[in-house]
């Protein structure tokens, strides 16, 4: 199985050129069953990498938009009233596929943003007093434009809370995008690699990856500075800890290892904490958060 998972990061590698590293975070996010938040500036291809995703594990896949008048119904679905029987009957919105790319997150209204809370957080749906269950596996993935540009609202800490992820792609180095100049009139096709029941293996699998006692406890050390210390204005809830406890399993389970590291940690705790601990520490070092949080640290002490 791991190396599926390796053929696979190498297939989506030739859409997205030069960003083995994000695709390998965007992998851990959904073996660790988590909701991955993409942000960066337009054209960037964050759109291209969420369908490269789908395609790859073979999951249904749809793309809505998000606008500032966008309606929780308009992804969610409606009760129509059916004439015939006189009963209404519901009609699911593109929220009911295995993978939602929320695009352009943070250009809706935040009625429409806390809509998407029970669905991510508990894989549900509630309309009309009617809870409705959404597909297994369910992942959303949101692409949102930095704070700085037109139209867009801060996303809220109960949404960001949600999303076990974030990662920035970034512009992509000379090679890369001559590659991908190159190539644009004959764009590559990918095929499924995994199958659902290869997906919901991997899954299990990640969580039987063995953390010792002293990696949890560096773990827990550097969630518990993040509610002491007065660096840090947002602290880490539980919820965190746990999305760091799962994705450390899943970069070690993609690394070929039964086991967690400390340095598996510190390489996924940027993604996984940065957009809880909200930008970047203005200090003298200009350091981030999680960088300043892991000098605080040492996993040898733990």
């Amino acid at each position: 199985m791991r190396s599926d998972i390796r053929q696979c990061i190498d297939k989506i590698g030739n859409i997205v050129r030069g960003k083995q590293t994000q695709i390998e975070l965007s992998l851990v996010c959904i073996l660790a069953n988590g909701h991955l938040l993409l942000e960066d500036l337009p054209g960037m291809g964050k759109t291209t990498l969420s369908q490269a995703l789908a395609t790859t594990l073979g999951l249904d896949y749809a793309r809505i938009q998000f606008t500032s008048d966008l309606l929780p119904a308009d992804m969610l679905g409606v009760n129509i009233f059916n004439q015939s029987n006189n009963e209404f009957t519901f009609h699911g919105g593109p929220i009911f596929n295995q993978i939602v790319l929320a695009d352009e997150i943070n250009r809706a209204s935040p009625k429409t943003q806390s809509a998407l809370l029970e669905a991510m957080a508990e894989r549900q749906v509630t309309i009309d007093g009617e809870t409705y269950k959404l597909p297994d596996p369910f992942f959303v993935i949101a692409s949102q434009n930095p704070l700085h540009q037109s139209g867009t609202h801060p996303l809220p800490e109960s949404q960001l809370d949600r999303f076990q992820m974030q990662i920035s792609l970034g512009y992509p180095d000379f090679e890369s995008e001559k590659q991908m100049l190159l190539r644009q009139d004959s764009p590559l096709v990918l095929d499924t690699m995994l199958p659902i029941e290869t997906l919901t293996a991997m899954q299990q699998s990640v969580s039987k990856v063995i953390m010792s006692d002293s990696v949890i406890n560096y773990l827990l050390k550097l969630v518990r500075l993040t509610r002491e210390s007065s660096d840090f204005p947002n602290a880490l809830s539980p919820r965190a800890t746990k999305a760091i406890f799962r994705c450390a399993q899943a970069y070690a389970f993609i690394n070929r290892r039964d086991f967690v590291t400390p340095e598996d940690i510190q390489f996924i705790l940027p993604s996984v904490t940065e957009h809880r601990l909200r930008g970047q520490l203005y200090n003298q070092t200009g350091s981030s958060y999680s960088e300043h949080l892991l000098q605080q640290v040492d996993p040898l002490a733990a």
